[in-house]
């Protein structure tokens, strides 16, 4: 059996948990992150990794998947190491205040302190009740994910929902794709007003095609999609010819092992103290979109504010009476390991 022994284990390798890494990593604490991915990154890797985001401090537009290359760069002073492809799925706290984990695999990790930096979990996306949908899963034309924009290249696209990655995907495919028709239930969107704003010019400037009030409610095809039917709320409806539909309904979350901890949980989330997002177990943090506290905010830049109180509350834990004095990295540098 494969043991490790670390100051933090953090589960989860996505960017909030790539950032904990560095924020620990300048008070001097060893980090270990585990991941039931193969790789690391998350969410970006996983479902977005070419999807440009735009809120991160100091970058107008960044790739998800450069996002995840330049944190794995700011942490490789403090040599973090991984085990990745194994989910946590149980722990149990010691005698002396530490934890013991054990993965799916049946690695064991024995750590001082738990950072829970998990996201929303495992989580499956939500497919809209479309009859044979399934029949064209599977590389036959309907993709619950953009991984890769250049599969669209030249292609002929219909995107359905309302949200950010509905209005994000329409935007950056609309320089891709040969057709991009949006598709909404609704008149007005969930997502950002801004990029909704961006859609609109878009299909006044004929480069997408925007359509509102209705539904796709039936695919069509024999080996591969051919077609969707779209239905206005009015009843009237088209066949749109196509070569890929994508429905981007989000995605259901499930909190797996972690809800069976017996930490005091909110809606499928771990509710924290924002004082340095400890849980209701002395030891163990959560940050991220796992997490929930009053005016919660699930955004990777709200993640690394959460990362950084975490690391100091970490800290404390570990090292009781010793007193930490905060040093700037503009002053003192990045200490290595």
């Amino acid at each position: 059996m494969n043991s490790i022994s670390t100051d933090i284990c953090i589960i989860g390798a996505g960017p909030v948990g790539l950032f904990a890494v560095f924020e620990a990593g300048l008070l001097k604490l060893r980090c270990h992150v585990v991941d039931a991915l193969p790789q690391v990154g998350g969410q970006l890797s996983e479902i977005y990794p070419k999807k440009p985001i735009y809120d991160i401090p100091g970058f107008p537009e960044v790739l998800a998947g450069d996002l995840v290359r330049n944190l794995m760069r700011q942490i490789e002073p403090f040599h973090p190491t991984f085990t990745l492809g194994e989910r946590v799925e149980r722990y149990a706290k010691l005698d002396d205040g530490s934890f013991q984990l054990f993965t799916s695999d049946g690695t064991e990790i024995l750590c001082k302190t738990i950072c829970i930096a998990g996201g929303l979990g495992s989580f499956e996306p939500r497919k809209p009740a479309i009859e044979d949908l399934e029949k064209f899963e599977g590389g036959r034309g309907v993709h619950y994910m953009v991984r890769d924009p250049e599969t669209f290249r030249d292609q002929r696209l219909v995107i359905a929902g309302g949200g950010d990655s509905a209005l994000d995907w329409t935007i950056f495919l609309a320089e891709v794709a040969k057709e991009v028709t949006l598709v909404h239930r609704g008149t007005t969107f969930r997502g950002a007003a801004d990029s909704a704003e961006k859609v609109q010019k878009l299909h006044e400037a004929g480069k997408v095609r925007l359509v509102l009030s209705s539904n796709v409610t039936h695919v069509h095809g024999t080996d591969k999609l051919e077609a969707v039917t779209i239905t206005a709320n009015s009843g009237a409806t088209e066949s749109v010819a196509l070569d890929h539909f994508i429905p981007l309904f989000g995605l259901t979350p499930k909190l797996g092992p972690i809800g069976e901890w017996g930490l005091d949980l909110a809606d499928d989330a771990v509710k924290v103290n924002t004082l340095d997002y400890s849980t209701s177990e002395p030891g163990v943090f959560a940050i991220g979109d796992i997490n929930t506290y009053p005016g919660k905010l699930k955004l990777i830049l709200c993640g690394f504010h959460e990362a950084a109180l975490m690391a100091q509350g970490a800290f404390k834990y570990i090292n009781p009476d010793k007193k930490y004095v905060l040093k700037y990295t503009t002053v003192n540098g990045v200490p290595t390991l």
